[in-house]
């Protein structure tokens, strides 16, 4: 099956800085992450900062401030059609012709609705009346007519009017519902006809996850539960595992999507160690957890292959953690608590040296007798309580690029070609 080839397009695009030249880079990636072939074509822009697998085609009269444009423009802002605008318009539409040929899928940002190069938004017109563009977007994050600042440099008429004609052939696309709103009253269309599909963030990027700790974050799919919880410790008895393997259960029978991960191995080369191991995969079997609770020794690339991860990765845990659990017997000191107090993530232990006289009040303590499903009811109780943890539940689960990718935007591109 083969990927429908995808075409970017823009005034723009880096080294170029800008707010849609950061979107088209994180779109750029976010295709060929996913295996679509993707050419970004722009008036001004370098094959080496773009995204790696994706290519680039310079056509300088996309650019708004190459010079017959700007020329063009500035007599367009004044009300007058310039001699030369159809001369451009042919010029581009050729251009663009022949470079979107194998394109399957357009996706033309900001062109359709601002001023900045009307020669470029007449071709594109042309191009899909003529049919030599069969499935468009055009992505909209501004609009000239409703702008208070540029709204003065279109008049009624062609070819200004076309920023404010919705194409049949089009599916329009904008970064919010009040966006929405505005381009449906634009249109005059009903604001069904307006696809919502917000921006998003790179959790690699942001976080500075080192590539083995976002694949491995990727594998455990870290990112979409309601509640991670960190154990950053060995495999021995006195960590007391299998009253967290219980609480995780408690926390799934009441309806959340919670995830263990434990980030220490057991000892290989001591069977004693081992066979502890192995009875805690037992008893996770057993409480039908085996989903919610996994040993990062085990979910490395090969699962036949023991995983050991250093400090660097274990880092990049802490950051996409929504807490550190630590229901230990006992701890000669506990150095998780410190970690976990630095990075800014809650701590909840038992009374174990740190945690006592460090966290003190500032932590959940585990009672000594207290019962699994007691212990998850306050946990509970802790994230919907807290608007820190509610609002990273939401971006990390609804608006990474790779969850808007996947919900709103891959729809958009067409099916896989036989």
């Amino acid at each position: 099956m083969t990927k429908p080839r995808i075409a970017i397009l823009h005034y723009t695009v880096p080294p170029v800085v800008g707010g849609v030249e950061a979107v088209i880079q994180a779109h750029a990636q976010t295709f060929v992450r996913a295996g679509y072939p993707v050419v970004i074509i722009a008036g001004e822009g370098d094959q080496d900062a773009l995204p790696d697998g994706a290519s680039f085609l310079h056509i300088p009269e996309m650019d708004s401030q190459n010079e017959q444009i700007a020329e063009l423009t500035a007599e367009l802002e004044q009300g007058t059609v310039p001699q030369g605008f159809e001369s451009m318009t042919s010029r581009i539409r050729s251009a663009l012709a022949s470079a979107l040929d194998p394109a399957d899928t357009v996706i033309v940002h900001n062109i359709f609705t601002k001023h900045f190069n009307l020669p470029l938004t007449a071709a594109l017109f042309e191009l899909l009346d003529a049919g030599r563009i069969t499935r468009c977007i055009g992505w909209c994050h501004d609009f000239t007519w409703t702008s208070p600042r540029s709204g003065s440099q279109v008049h009624p008429g062609q070819p200004w009017d076309l920023l404010r004609t919705q194409h049949p052939q089009v599916t329009y696309v904008v970064v919010s519902k009040s966006r929405q709103e505005e381009l449906a009253g634009l249109f005059a269309c009903p604001e069904e006809e307006i696809r919502v599909v917000y921006n998003g963030v790179d959790p690699g990027a942001l976080l500075s996850l080192s590539a083995e700790g976002a694949a491995l974050i990727d594998r455990l799919e870290l990112l979409e539960q309601d509640l991670v919880l960190l154990m950053p410790v060995r495999v021995t008895q006195a960590k007391n595992i299998e009253y967290a393997l219980r609480v995780v259960a408690a926390l799934k029978a009441r309806g959340i999507r919670p995830k263990l991960v434990l980030t220490g191995p057991p000892d290989p080369h001591d069977a004693q160690s081992m066979g502890y191991f192995r009875s805690l995969q037992d008893l996770r079997r057993e409480l039908g957890v085996e989903g919610e609770m996994r040993f990062v020794f085990e979910s490395g690339t090969d699962p036949e292959e023991p995983n050991f991860i250093g400090l660097d990765v274990v880092g990049d845990l802490y950051r996409v953690s929504d807490l550190m659990f630590m229901p230990s017997h006992r701890e000669g000191f506990a150095m998780p608590v410190l970690e976990a107090g630095l990075v800014g993530i809650p701590v909840v232990a038992t009374g174990v040296p740190a945690a006592e006289e460090i966290a003190g009040a500032d932590m959940i303590r585990i009672g000594e007798e207290e019962e699994p499903d007691r212990l998850a009811e306050r946990i509970l109780s802790w994230t919907e309580d807290s608007p820190v943890h509610r609002m990273r539940r939401r971006v990390s689960q609804r608006y990474t690029w790779q969850a808007i990718f996947r919900r709103d935007i891959e729809p958009l591109l067409g099916g896989e070609e036989a």
